[in-house]
């Protein structure tokens, strides 16, 4: 960034002369000078810096009209969209420059104050003194600036230099890698060389011996070629006589068979008389039974005595129908005998039985430990098994995996654990039987007014304890 001087023209268009301390005219309270050379990059970025983070501060009708769209900005996204507009601004803007610069000064008021007495301190960066310098622009500024780019300069020299003899270094280092690599990989290349040259000897070696082998077993192949003529010819005969006597066996059990379905025919005649003297008893007996039957007028009946003895039938059981043997309300046994009922549907309030049974976990381990423990419940007694948790104070949804034989489900927003408990009662068909764990009596009596079985939570954490 080039840095022109600021002050006014004078009626010709040429700068205003200077004052009796030979420095050019002002516009602010600090000395305006020009400078010849462009701004130094890290020089132009602390200015740039500087201005985003003093531009929030400054109202919007303050602001030259090209900073205006940016002023909401924070001040990283304006140092990096609106730099060269800061820029631009205070190097073309007097009044912009001397906001920014007033701004600096609230900030750093010991720094401008040094600037403006005309000394540096010693232990400030030159790349802030140089910044500040060309926002306050007090007398000498420009000398500033310009130590600060040289100085900057004089760094990335060093820099450069530095990382010049560190590249040397490490190519010394990769050229000698590469040729510690190149011996290394002649020292292999002989090493193959001399195995390839051992391997091609064993294997001219092997071919002798196979071509050795080879002959030998062409021999045996002739020799064994006559002997299986030899056998062939032997088959052959044997087949022959084989089938001459197969045509005998044939004839002979022709014969056999004859002789048997002969036996058969005489044994089945014998067997008829005697067959038809049964029939005709038995034919005798029905006739008289039917007779009686219809001289005593009994009525057809598909009803047995059994079926006049009042009892539950296995498939219209219900949970009010099991275990009236005097069981204790806590007592597993009574929740074996309910879940062993057909095609029952157990539904658990999740909350309600946690913290019966451990209320001082955290709600997750809460979750974690009854699910597992209905897992195991829904593996052995095979039942369908429903566990409903009161999700309307949920700030988030609930990452997890329901075990498997278990049904998971939240309440929505503005419904509680306990309204959904009813919706799934209300949902089963009449007469299926539904088993409702929960200690809340209001729960309890909605569902046994639907048709459900409420049990006490203490049964199910007894049953899961007992394993």
């Amino acid at each position: 960034m080039a840095e022109a001087a600021n002050a006014p023209a004078g009626p010709d268009g040429t700068a205003p002369a200077p004052g009796p301390d030979n420095t050019p005219g002002t516009d602010t309270p600090g000395t305006d000078e020009g400078s010849s050379r462009p701004l130094p990059e890290g020089v132009r970025r602390r200015v740039v810096g500087l201005a985003s983070d003093a531009l929030g501060a400054v109202a919007v009708g303050e602001l030259p009209p090209a900073l205006r769209p940016y002023a909401k900005f924070t001040p990283a996204r304006r140092a990096k969209y609106a730099a060269t507009a800061l820029a631009a601004a205070l190097e073309s803007d007097p009044a912009f420059r001397v906001r920014i610069a007033d701004r600096l000064r609230l900030g750093q008021p010991d720094l401008v104050r040094a600037l403006e007495a005309g000394t540096a301190p010693a232990a400030a960066d030159p790349m802030d003194v140089a910044a500040a310098a060309y926002l306050v622009r007090p007398a000498g500024w420009a000398r500033l600036v310009e130590e600060a780019g040289e100085e900057a300069g004089r760094v990335d020299a060093e820099g450069a230099a530095a990382e010049a003899v560190r590249l040397a270094e490490k190519l010394q280092e990769e050229l000698a890698e590469a040729r510690a690599a190149a011996r290394a990989e002649a020292e292999r290349q002989r090493a193959e060389s001399e195995g390839v040259r051992k391997e091609a000897e064993s294997l001219r070696r092997k071919v002798r011996s196979l071509e050795a082998d080879t002959r030998r077993a062409q021999a045996e192949s002739r020799r064994l070629a006559g002997e299986l003529e030899a056998a062939k010819a032997a088959a052959a005969a044997e087949r022959s006589a084989a089938e001459s006597e197969s045509r005998r066996l044939r004839h002979r059990v022709a014969e056999l068979e004859a002789a048997v379905e002969n036996g058969r025919r005489t044994a089945r005649e014998g067997r008829s008389v005697e067959d038809m003297r049964l029939r005709l008893l038995l034919d005798t007996l029905l006739q008289s039974a039917q007779g009686l039957q219809r001289e005593l007028a009994l009525p057809v009946t598909a009803l047995r005595p059994a079926d006049l003895v009042e009892a539950v039938e296995p498939g219209s059981a219900s949970p009010h129908d099991v275990a009236r043997r005097g069981l204790a309300e806590d007592d597993p046994a009574l929740l074996d005998q309910l879940l062993a009922i057909p095609q029952v549907h157990l539904v658990v309030d999740g909350y309600n039985v946690t913290k019966t049974g451990y209320p001082q976990l955290p709600l997750e381990q809460q979750r974690m430990r009854l699910l597992g423990g209905l897992a195991m419940l829904a593996q052995r007694t095979q039942a369908e098994v429903t566990c409903v948790f009161d999700g309307q104070d949920l700030d988030v949804p609930v990452i997890m995996a329901p075990p498997r034989g278990v049904r998971v489900r939240f309440s929505r927003t503005g419904e509680t654990a306990d309204e959904l408990i009813r919706r799934l009662v209300r949902a089963e068909p009449q007469g299926r039987p539904v088993v409702v764990v929960s200690a809340d009596k209001e729960v309890a009596d909605g569902v046994r007014k639907a048709g459900a079985r409420p049990v006490a939570s203490v049964l199910l954490l007894n049953r899961l304890s007992r394993g």
